[in-house]
């Protein structure tokens, strides 16, 4: 899976319509609200705001909106474009100006797949790992296990705290999950506390 950590805007015309699109990241229904109600705000007289958009890794939501356009021939194919780039955590909007053609159910579907896949192509792409999160807190003594736990698995060391013992935030990519925690029960006894947190996700700033 990808996402993006900032914005991106294309500009895709055809038969004199322009279809403006803006790809912004987003993790909350309460961002994608507020990313809706900038694009429409900055073009008033648009023709159409069409938009989809993918949030969750670990409990996917979907939505699309075609805003008038023809059933299935907006936000459909906006969101097919961020399913086939693997997209999450994230909305694409087409803002369409229309030129004065019609450009029939397949026009449209091509054009609003286009704006969108243009949006994903200038994009800076970063993968985003869904991640089951842990806390240990440990002896110093027990550093070496935690050394080996790092050696043997993709980590992701999350936060730490090193007083009269060592408190640690760590957090184990999901598709290795089972795995790390069937080594873990054999070392949670000699940790003065353990606790499973939630599922969560995590963004590779270094693609």
């Amino acid at each position: 899976m990808q996402t993006v950590t900032k914005p991106y805007i294309s500009d895709y015309r055809v038969k004199g319509s322009k279809f403006l699109g803006y790809l912004y990241p987003a993790t909350t229904q309460e961002e994608i609200d507020t990313v809706l109600e900038s694009v429409k705000s900055n073009h008033p007289t648009a023709s159409h705001h069409c938009y989809a958009y993918r949030l969750n890794p670990n409990e996917l939501i979907e939505f699309e909106q075609d805003d008038g356009e023809p059933k299935g021939t907006a936000g459909l194919p906006i969101l097919n474009s961020l399913r086939s780039s693997e997209m999450i955590n994230c909305i694409i909007i087409s803002v369409r100006y229309f030129g004065g053609t019609k450009l029939g159910k397949s026009g449209l579907i091509e054009a609003y797949g286009n704006s969108a896949r243009l949006c994903i192509q200038l994009a800076e792409l970063r993968s985003i790992i869904p991640i089951s999160r842990y806390r240990i807190v440990y002896d110093y003594p027990h550093q070496g296990i935690i050394d080996k736990l790092k050696n043997d698995f993709p980590l992701i060391e999350q936060n730490s705290v090193y007083l009269e013992k060592v408190e640690l935030g760590i957090a184990c990519p999901t598709d290795v999950q089972k795995r790390f925690e069937k080594v873990l029960e054999s070392y949670t006894h000699l940790f003065d506390e353990f606790e499973k947190l939630d599922n969560s996700y995590h963004i590779n700033q270094m693609n």
